[in-house]
């Protein structure tokens, strides 16, 4: 009789229960913003830079911005109004930085970024300019030299990054990934927790654009394939969002908050193809344009957001998710682009038509204290110059200041005791910005730093005139560098030639002379070359096959000597490559 009134009591109790169940309402979409910036290069100080965007009567507006005080500001407003927030950066926070940052291993930057409060960045091509172990001390601290400048000469106890690094596809020699391939983020409570994962990766092809010393013993899988291989993984650990944040990006014809997806065109874009239509958003950089794109107007099958916010910190992207935690995916998404406008400079003044943001104190605090720390070294003039040095290339591929950079190469290495260079090398990509001298001419250490970051020393190797050619026709048909836009090499004086695009692979360079005089294919001639290209950056490898070689200062020093030296320096004319025109 017991037994038969505890059953009795049960069934009443589950009917009692069941009405309840069926009332119980469904568990509301929780909202996840991600703040997401790339790029950022170490411009601590406001970049001087302007965003053009569109103002009243068809009329361009010049927005300043950037500067990482601002940015601080900027994401702290950002993130405001969501309890349930991350920041994350797509690559490049590092290296190719203005001299405030550089001159101290860009230990200021990931100082900053803690103060900003970032979460997670991928690491991108630039993070390994100065090697991984290098690289490894930024992510954990401490003060061990792994470079010729000396570390934590201003905070001696450097904490390292308290945001994390991601690196799916950056394998050592054990198989391990450098870093962690991913991680993921809880959001909400019990029933409404949602997991977001969060993947992290560079472009493959980063071997090829630093120095190669600096990611030996690594390796850089395929960047797709990596995603899609974790992607089971993730899901097993529960994530209802997959968001990959990828050093790699695409160019666009649209305005940095047009969602058309117009006119895209770059190496992300083969990736995205790829990509398991499982992924919700991609956060891209590296081609330092601004885009939001809607994939799905391009592929529907795979409707995620790609998004990219510029360079130097001066715009950030605000993505939100809506995400459902009940059917463990994501609802819908948006996101904008958000100009970072910071201070006034020059003619650009502050613009009414965008929000300004103020400096957050603590970050305008360590820039400030790591600006005047270098000021010093930056202010100093080395000497004059008749006019700009700018970096824009001509027509042919040729620029001025890539030439003048080249004529201080060779004269800092011709000499007997020197190397004994006849012809020198340089590549566009390792010259940063333009150098502006002032009204009367004079030129500071920090605008040639700013213009070459990299700290490269210069050497010289015996080279064949068929070496020299081939590696000249590399600029046209090495992996990387396009045909129609040819990653061009800027030679010193004396050396000229011509080419012709239309002719076939290896026949593409003419008259190719050195004062005047054929080189001579089996002649042996002493080149010079910055320690980047001479083992084989930007995938001009025939640079590793030259022979005894030789090595001098670095590169910003032969520089700063050769300006010195001129009093005031005529600006080369731009004639050592003439590009022959299509019939």
């Amino acid at each position: 009789m017991r037994g038969e009134w505890m059953a009795i009591a049960a069934l009443t109790t589950l009917s009692l229960c069941a009405p309840v169940q069926a009332r119980r309402p469904p568990t509301a979409p929780v909202s996840v913003k991600i703040v997401a910036f790339n790029d950022f290069h170490g411009a601590l100080e406001p970049p001087r830079q302007a965003v053009p965007v569109p103002g009243p009567g068809g009329a361009t507006v010049r927005v300043p911005a950037g500067g990482a005080a601002y940015l601080a500001s900027a994401v702290a407003r950002l993130t405001a109004a969501s309890p349930n927030h991350v920041v994350v950066a797509a690559g490049d926070l590092i290296s190719a930085s203005p001299l405030a940052s550089a001159q101290f291993l860009d230990e200021p930057t990931i100082l900053a970024m803690n103060l900003i409060g970032l979460d997670y960045a991928s690491v991108g091509n630039h993070e390994f300019d100065r090697g991984s172990a290098e690289l490894l001390r930024m992510q954990n601290g401490g003060c061990a030299r792994h470079t010729m400048r000396v570390p934590c000469r201003i905070d001696p106890a450097f904490p390292g990054a308290r945001f994390r690094y991601l690196a799916a596809n950056v394998r050592t020699q054990s198989g391990a990934t450098l870093f962690p391939p991913y991680a993921i983020r809880r959001f909400g409570r019990g029933t409404g927790q949602v997991r977001v994962a969060f993947i992290g990766l560079t472009l493959r092809q980063t071997a090829t654009l630093v120095t190669p010393a600096g990611v030996a013993g690594l390796s850089f899988a395929d960047e797709a394939e990596t995603v899609n291989a974790l992607i089971p993984r993730v899901r097993a650990e529960g994530a209802d969002a997959i968001v990959v944040v990828i050093h790699q990006g695409v160019s666009t014809t649209v305005g940095y908050n047009d969602h058309s997806c117009a006119g895209m065109d770059g190496d992300l874009l083969p990736i995205l193809a790829r990509l398991d239509p499982a992924v919700d958003l991609v956060v891209s950089g590296h081609t330092h344009n601004a885009y939001i794109c809607d994939y799905g107007r391009i592929d529907p099958s795979r409707p995620f957001l790609v998004t990219s916010a510029g360079r130097n910190g001066t715009m950030l992207t605000g993505i939100s998710l809506s995400i459902d935690p009940a059917r463990n995916r994501v609802t819908a998404k948006s996101a904008d682009n958000v100009i970072v406008q910071s201070e006034a400079y020059g003619d650009v003044p502050l613009s009414p038509l965008y929000p300004h943001f103020p400096p957050d104190p603590r970050v305008a605090a360590l820039v400030a204290r790591y600006a005047a720390a270098s000021a010093p070294i930056a202010a100093r003039i080395v000497g004059r110059l008749e006019g700009p040095a700018l970096r824009e290339a001509l027509e042919s591929g040729e620029q001025v200041l890539g030439d003048l950079i080249a004529d201080a190469h060779l004269a800092a290495t011709s000499a007997p005791q020197a190397g004994r260079a006849r012809i020198a090398f340089t590549n566009g990509p390792s010259i940063r910005a333009d150098i502006v001298p002032g009204p009367d001419g004079g030129v500071t250490y920090g605008q040639l730093f700013t213009a070459q970051p990299f700290g490269n020393d210069l050497v010289v190797k015996s080279m064949t005139g068929r070496q020299i050619r081939a590696v000249l026709e590399q600029q046209f048909d090495s992996a990387t560098n396009k045909v129609a836009r040819p990653l061009m090499l800027l030679p010193s004086r004396g050396l000229s030639y011509r080419y012709d695009l239309s002719r076939p692979a290896g026949a593409r360079i003419l008259d190719l002379a050195l004062d005047g005089r054929p080189i001579a294919e089996e002649a042996s001639y002493r080149v010079t070359m910055n320690s980047f290209l001479a083992t084989g950056g930007d995938n001009f490898t025939v640079f590793r096959d030259g022979t005894d070689a030789y090595v001098g200062s670095q590169d910003v020093d032969a520089l700063e000597r050769y300006i010195a030296a001129a009093g005031r320096l005529a600006l080369p004319v731009p004639n050592r490559i003439t590009r022959v025109a299509a019939p």
